[in-house]
C-alpha cells in the first residue's frame, strides 16, 4: 500500500458521506489510533480513550445511535474519541511517576527544575481539575478580572472552560487519528449527529464522559464525497501582524 505525503494525506482526507463494501484492516485503524494518542494536549494530561467498534453487533447500535445516517451506516468500522476529564487523578498519577522516572541522580531528584515540575503537578493542575462550587469559581474570576487590569492572567477558569480544553485536546488526536488513515488509504468521517447517552451506554461509559465525536471509517466509494471541496479564501481568514 503506497504511502502519501503529510501535505497529500490531509489534501487527500474529506468527510467520506458513503464508503464502499470494501473490507478494511483493524489492526491497521488500530495503529492510526496510537498515532492519534501522539497529539499534542493540555498540560499532557492525555484525558481521552478511544473505542474501536469493529463488531457486527457493536457496528449496529453505533449506527441506530447515529441515526443510521449514510456515514454510520455505509463505514466498515467505527472510532469514537471521548473526553475523560473524570480520570485527571489517575493520569496526574501517572505523569507524576513519569516525571520521577526521568530524574536518576539524587541531585537530579531534588534539582530546582524537578521541584518546579513537582509544584505543577502537585499543586497547579489539582486546582485546574479538582471540581468547585459555582461560587468559588465566581469569585476567582472576579480575582482574575482584578489582577487582569495590570498584567497578563489566564482567564479560562471554570468547568466549561476546562470541558472545552478537553474537547480541544480529543479534536486534535481525532485529526492525528484521519489524517494517518488518509496516509495508507483510508477514509473517514467525523460526525456530530448522534445520541451521545446511548452511545455512553452502549460503550459502558460513566456520566462524566464525553462522546467527542463518531468516525466512520472504510474506502470512499465513487459517489461517498459530496461535491467538490470547498474552503474560503486564505485571505479571508489568514492574518500577518
Amino acid at each position: 500500500m503506497k504511502k502519501r505525503s503529510v501535505t497529500d494525506a490531509i489534501r487527500h482526507r474529506r468527510s467520506v458521506r458513503i464508503q464502499s463494501d470494501r473490507p478494511i484492516e483493524a489492526p491497521l485503524v488500530k495503529a492510526c489510533i496510537e498515532n492519534a494518542t501522539l497529539a499534542p494536549n493540555s498540560s499532557n494530561m492525555q484525558l481521552w480513550e478511544f473505542y474501536h467498534i469493529t463488531s457486527a453487533t457493536a457496528k449496529k447500535e453505533i449506527r441506530a445511535a447515529c441515526f443510521n445516517q449514510s456515514a454510520a451506516k455505509t463505514a466498515q468500522q467505527l472510532v469514537i474519541p471521548v473526553v475523560r476529564m473524570d480520570l485527571w487523578e489517575t493520569r496526574l498519577k501517572a505523569l507524576k511517576q513519569n516525571l520521577i522516572d526521568q530524574f536518576e541522580s539524587a541531585e537530579e531528584r531534588n534539582s530546582e527544575k524537578e521541584a518546579k515540575a513537582l509544584a505543577y503537578l502537585e499543586k497547579d493542575l489539582p486546582k485546574v481539575y479538582q471540581k468547585k462550587s459555582w461560587w468559588t469559581t465566581r469569585k476567582e474570576q472576579k480575582e482574575v478580572v482584578k489582577k487582569g487590569k495590570s498584567k497578563a492572567v489566564y482567564r479560562e477558569i471554570g468547568a466549561e472552560n476546562l470541558r472545552i480544553i478537553g474537547h480541544k485536546s480529543v479534536a486534535l488526536a481525532a485529526q492525528n487519528f484521519m489524517v494517518s488513515m488518509a496516509e495508507i488509504g483510508y477514509d473517514t468521517c467525523p460526525m456530530e449527529g448522534f445520541d451521545s447517552e446511548r452511545i455512553k451506554e452502549h460503550l459502558a461509559l460513566p456520566p462524566e464522559a464525553e462522546i467527542s465525536m463518531v468516525i466512520g471509517c472504510g474506502i470512499r466509494a465513487e459517489n461517498g464525497i459530496y461535491g467538490p471541496q470547498f474552503r474560503l479564501p486564505l485571505e479571508k481568514v489568514y492574518f500577518e501582524k
